[in-house]
């Protein structure tokens, strides 16, 4: 039972220094690896800035592959609040009635498939098509888009054997300008049609802006919710007691959705360029460097966390940075929450149990750093209650 067990490589150098380095594309990244520190640098938008060159922020560096700005995330105050003003209100309608039922509709029947069949891999076969599926409800567009995107795979600037594929992003980048293309001549009631409709910061969103809210949406919520739903159910096979505690208490779900959100990260880190000579950990850091959020890190630091490299499905504490902090937290965090909510839901409803059959693993390499983000492949199967 070792398989959803994910081990912490940033421990010794988050105590003994606060601090690590590691290479992006030859510019070198200071990464911050303590709770109190990695909060404290993403609360200071003055000094560690979002709005650097299109990419730049992004570890491993996107700048080769968009000049697009992805909005609010490349954006800082006090422009930054008039895009999150439009924005939030959308992203929390995954809290709504109708749309939790929709949502709802979508695991429920994934699930009753995938329990008809004797084997399927989580990541291509099931993580995939739920959160593309999802994405649906998200930008209020057609189900059958969903195919689409499922074909992409799970990253949308990645490729197999490649850590950004500037031909791949182009599909994605090519796509959106025919919806936003195809918005603007006939406006629905989806994103793209809002988005064209809409002000911030007093003067109406252009399509590059709209564009650039597109692509986060399509980009940081892809491969991050597959991971979580990935590695929860990857738990869940190894801890069948967990599921059963919960069918038992069902009042601790929300617990154990952020302790699996906590544990397992799904985003290792994201960075912040410096506007100014500062320090960080006493670490001296000159103007225009890069630095790291950790958030991996953050989140399994022992002065914060009690048996941080375990799972406790019922942590009442638990003020994890997995969806980020401070003025750039995660945008999609609600659609994500509510994702993981209904699909455990569901497995207490109909599954009995998961059988692993064979796996691959995603190992993240940071430098020295190696950490394991998830599974390339998990191929299990589910028995029926």
């Amino acid at each position: 039972m070792d398989k959803s067990k994910f081990l912490d490589p940033f421990e010794k150098e988050r105590i003994e220094k606060g601090f690590g380095k590691m290479d992006d594309q030859g510019e070198e990244v200071t990464m911050v690896l303590v709770h109190k520190d990695v909060r404290k640098c993403a609360h200071n938008a003055k000094t560690y800035q979002s709005g650097a060159a299109p990419g730049r922020i992004v570890i491993p560096s996107e700048e080769n592959i968009r000049d697009i700005r992805q909005i609010p995330f490349e954006v800082d105050p006090p422009l930054h609040k008039g895009f999150r003003d439009i924005l939030d209100p959308w992203f929390k309608r995954p809290l709504e009635e109708e749309y939790t039922a929709k949502l709802k509709n979508q695991i429920q029947s994934l699930v009753k498939e995938v329990l008809r069949r004797d084997s399927l891999d989580i990541v291509s076969e099931f993580a995939l098509p739920l959160q593309s599926r999802a994405l649906t409800l998200l930008l209020n567009t057609p189900y059958a888009q969903a195919e689409t995107w499922i074909s992409w795979g799970t990253h949308v600037f990645r490729s197999e054997g490649s850590a950004l594929d500037a031909d791949k992003a182009n599909i994605l980048y090519d796509y959106i300008d025919k919806e936003i293309e195809r918005a603007s001549a006939a406006p629905t009631d989806d994103l793209y049609s809002v988005l064209l409709a809409s002000e911030a910061n007093g003067k109406k969103l252009t399509k590059e802006e709209v564009k650039g809210v597109i692509i986060l949406t399509f980009a940081g919520g892809r491969d991050t919710v597959i991971n979580a739903v990935t590695n929860s159910i990857s738990y869940f096979s190894e801890h069948p007691e967990s599921l059963e505690r919960l069918r038992n208490e069902p009042e601790i779900l929300n617990n154990t959705i952020e302790e699996l959100i906590r544990y397992f990260s799904p985003l290792t880190q994201m960075g912040r360029i410096t506007t100014e000579d500062t320090t960080v950990c006493e670490h001296a850091l000159k103007a225009d460097s890069k630095i790291s959020l950790c958030w991996a890190s953050a989140n399994r630091d022992a002065n914060v966390f009690e048996n941080a490299n375990e799972i406790v499905i019922d942590r009442k504490i638990n003020p994890h940075v997995a969806f980020g902090f401070g003025t750039h937290n995660c945008l999609g965090a609600t659609h994500a929450r509510q994702i993981l909510k209904i699909l455990i839901s569901t497995l207490l409803d109909e599954v009995k149990s998961i059988d692993i059959l064979d796996y691959k693993e995603n190992i993240e390499d940071l430098g020295h750093f190696k950490r394991k983000v998830g599974f390339d492949s998990l191929h299990v199967k589910f028995n029926s209650k």
